[in-house]
Parts: C-alpha cells; sequence; structure tokens
C-alpha cells in the first residue's frame, strides 16, 4: 500500500511551516513569521505543491498543528486547512502541536513545553512504545513551579518553555531531566508523519478544531494580580 499523500501546515507558534509527504518523498519550507503567518502561508503552501508537480486534487488529506499554541496561529491554520480541504473535496487531520514537537526528538521519552506567555506553559509528556507515541501526561496549561510530575526515569525536554522557565523547570524536574532542545518548535514536516499513521482519524473538514486548552487570552488588571 502506498503512503497517504498529505499536505501539512503548522502555524501554532512565532514560526510558520508547511510541508508536502508525497510518496516518500516529503518537501518542506519554514519561516520565523512573527505575525504574518496570514501573509506568507498560502505562497508558502503554493510553492510546496509546485516543488512536486501536484496539486490539492492529488492529496489524500490535509493535517494541521491543531494546539496548544498561539490563539490566532491555531485560528489560521484551522482556517486554511478547511478552506482547502472544503475546495479539494479532502479530509482533514488534526495532530497536536505537543504530538508533533516530541516527534522531533529521537528519545522515546520526551516532555514537551510550550511558553503560553502570562508565566504558564503548555506541556504534555509522551512515551514511543513500539514506535507509537502513548500519552503519558495530557496536554494542559499550568505554571513552570506547579507542573505535573513525571513517572520515574529520565526525560528528554523540548520546547520554548525550557528557554524561558529553564532555572524553574530545572528545579521542578531535577535529574530526570536529561538532554533538552529550548530552540525545538512543532514543525509540518512532524505533523504530515504523524498524519500519515492516522489516516483513520480523518474527519469532514468543517469537524476540524482547534484544540485551545486556555479559555482567555485576556485577563483585567485585578486578575493578572490574582496570577501572581
Amino acid at each position: 500500500m502506498s503512503s497517504p499523500k498529505i499536505l501539512a501546515l503548522d502555524c501554532s507558534t512565532e514560526y510558520c511551516s508547511v510541508a508536502l509527504q508525497f510518496g516518500n518523498v516529503v518537501s518542506a519550507k519554514d519561516e520565523r513569521a512573527g505575525q504574518r503567518h496570514s501573509e506568507i502561508l498560502l505562497p508558502m503552501i503554493d510553492v510546496v505543491l509546485a516543488q512536486a508537480s501536484t496539486s490539492l486534487k492529488n492529496l489524500d488529506a490535509i493535517a494541521f498543528g491543531a494546539g496548544p499554541g498561539s490563539f490566532t496561529g491555531l485560528r489560521i491554520a484551522c482556517g486554511v486547512s478547511q478552506g482547502l480541504a472544503f475546495g479539494a473535496g479532502l479530509p482533514v487531520i488534526a495532530i497536536p502541536t505537543l504530538l508533533a514537537l516530541a516527534q522531533t526528538m529521537k528519545d522515546d521519552r520526551v516532555l514537551t513545553v510550550l511558553d503560553a506567555r502570562m508565566g504558564e506553559i503548555y506541556l504534555a509528556a509522551y512515551e514511543r512504545i513500539a514506535s507509537e507515541w502513548r500519552l503519558t501526561i495530557a496536554p494542559c496549561l499550568c505554571k513552570p513551579k506547579t507542573a505535573p510530575m513525571l513517572p520515574d526515569g529520565t526525560w528528554a525536554g523540548v520546547g520554548s518553555g525550557f528557554a524561558t522557565y529553564d532555572d524553574a523547570l530545572a528545579l521542578r524536574y531535577g535529574k530526570q531531566l536529561g538532554s533538552v532542545d529550548s530552540k525545538g518548535y512543532p514543525h509540518a514536516t512532524q505533523i504530515a508523519q504523524l498524519a500519515a499513521e492516522r489516516m483513520s482519524e480523518a474527519v469532514y473538514a468543517e469537524k476540524a478544531l482547534p484544540l485551545y486548552i486556555r479559555d482567555k487570552v485576556a485577563f483585567t488588571e485585578s486578575e493578572r494580580g490574582a496570577m501572581k
């Protein structure tokens, strides 16, 4: 059975990435976008499709980084995926961004941490068993000093949360933390890889939804004070 042909995209962080898994070949493009995801995403998609000399109608699915992550970025990724899928008659696969982050690592036990701003982090832990990821700590929003504890053993860390809250996370997890990649971020390449293994989770475009976790993006002054 041939590998599914999948267009994947991610806008969950300050980076914008697009990848096309076409047969055994994966072509990808990424850029540190800042707040320009909506400007550069579609042109990037055009580039990777042109590089493979193909079009959306020849694909099997569209996948996107569903979150957690930037609210605006998640909406952009979901909306573009839905729009392209509607037009081409394709299903959509929503891939958790923290799982995609774990996929960037060669280690089998990975703690993924993204900076969620406002003194908080998005965190999840995964363990790879027989080439499949098993969820150890479900994606959550928390403060670094009260992050969920890990099962016994050594874990690799990855994500921007380690760059922002390195001291607090080191204090929280101590010697359980092995190697740490504080510059790692979710990428469309890994989203495409994971989507190819999860074709059974594909849904109609209108049913594909982001995973926000945090309910509010803005707080009053009194609420901010209560969080300290």
